[in-house]
């Protein structure tokens, strides 16, 4: 039927068959040049980084999270010769609860300092999944307006099941992005359990967000991460909700005059906050600056970058005394002999541990 209606040898019919249009490729090959990762020298990692080019300092994280040997070895010659350039931020730890606002909360600050003329870069831990070790590393996706900030710079990073949620490599990240000029850092973390030192370990300053109707004076003092807190905002303070949770800033006031005083100098402030109407979030940055002038006057805020500074060096060489333990060919083939005893109760988990031990430094 269509055959007839349609004659492309009839020079007056309107209707034509066209030829059949060749499909492209799915893949642009241009495009997929770009994407490539350009393989840099160490001094083109650095020079870029100077110069505040986030596609390199992007790049360079990622070398420092990789667990490749040679990416490793070139991430710790980038991170030698940034040392100079670092360490003039102001670096701010945030935890709290699932839920409780953190990332809404760094949004709404962020972009209030950010507006003031402030570089501000943002490390968001991501959970890592105890059975995928995958991580969703979606923060970015909560904090859309911050995101898309020329003065901001927010890095998601998977935990990859470090103490705290914090990431391992976290330390030498901040290095990097201090390098690259942001003179303000913000560590997000993860917020779960009472392990949160970690955090506590790298900043100048800790913020812990809570919610009311979290328990009572002793439920807070229960949780060790208040003795590291230097300041407490009781998040969604608004509506209903406002109320609550000022009852619940005082509750917390009174369980922190339990507290012995801390060598900063600082007593910890306790306030109500609100991301959502953003009543109470400059509050924050005040007390940071307090913070700030109180612990540099006394001397504190120097000799605590000093004490983080030895306990990453005897971190570092926990960690790589472990890593040389397990990658040692003859400890391979013992680990798996003594894991076989033990579970038949011919030797203890303890006598065994001593043993691969003795072995391991015996064979160095």
């Amino acid at each position: 039927m269509y055959d007839k209606i349609i004659d492309n040898n009839n020079p007056h019919s309107n209707l034509k068959v066209q030829p059949p249009i060749n499909q492209p490729s799915q893949i642009n090959k241009e495009c997929l040049a770009h994407l490539k990762p350009k393989k840099r020298s160490v001094e083109e990692y650095v020079g870029g980084i100077l110069e505040g080019n986030r596609t390199i300092l992007s790049q360079a994280i990622t070398l420092v999270e990789s667990s490749l040997y040679e990416h490793q070895h070139m991430a710790q010659q980038i991170i030698e010769k940034c040392l100079p350039y670092a360490g003039k931020s102001i670096r701010v730890g945030i935890t709290g609860v699932p839920g409780v606002g953190k990332s809404t909360t760094i949004e709404a600050l962020g972009t209030s300092l950010t507006a003031k003329g402030h570089r501000l870069a943002v490390l968001a831990i991501d959970p890592s999944s105890e059975k995928t070790k995958g991580s969703i590393l979606g923060d970015k996706t909560r904090m859309e307006t911050l995101a898309n900030d020329p003065n901001s710079f927010i890095r998601p990073s998977p935990s990859a099941g470090s103490l705290g949620g914090v990431a391992r490599k976290t330390r030498e990240i901040i290095v990097l992005c201090e390098a690259a000029g942001f003179d303000i850092v913000f560590v997000e973390t993860v917020g779960v359990g009472q392990s949160e030192v970690a955090v506590a370990s790298m900043v100048d300053f800790f913020l812990l967000l809570q919610l009311a109707n979290a328990g009572d004076e002793l439920q807070g003092i229960k949780r060790g991460i208040m003795e590291m807190a230097d300041a407490i905002s009781i998040n969604k303070a608004d509506g209903d909700n406002k109320q609550l949770c000022e009852l619940a800033a005082q509750q917390y006031r009174n369980a922190l005059a339990l507290f012995p005083a801390s060598e900063s100098g600082w007593k910890p402030v306790v306030f109500t906050s609100s991301a959502y109407t953003l009543e109470g979030i400059d509050k924050i940055w005040e007390n940071v600056t307090k913070y700030v002038q109180i612990t540099k006057a006394n001397g504190y805020f120097e000799s605590k970058r000093n004490e983080q500074n030895l306990r990453i060096l005897s971190e570092t060489i926990d960690f790589y005394l472990k890593e040389g333990f397990y990658n040692n060919d003859k400890i391979k083939d013992l680990l798996e002999k003594s894991r076989q005893d033990v579970l038949a109760n011919k030797i203890s988990a303890y006598v065994a541990a001593q043993n691969l031990v003795r072995e391991y430094f015996q064979t160095k």
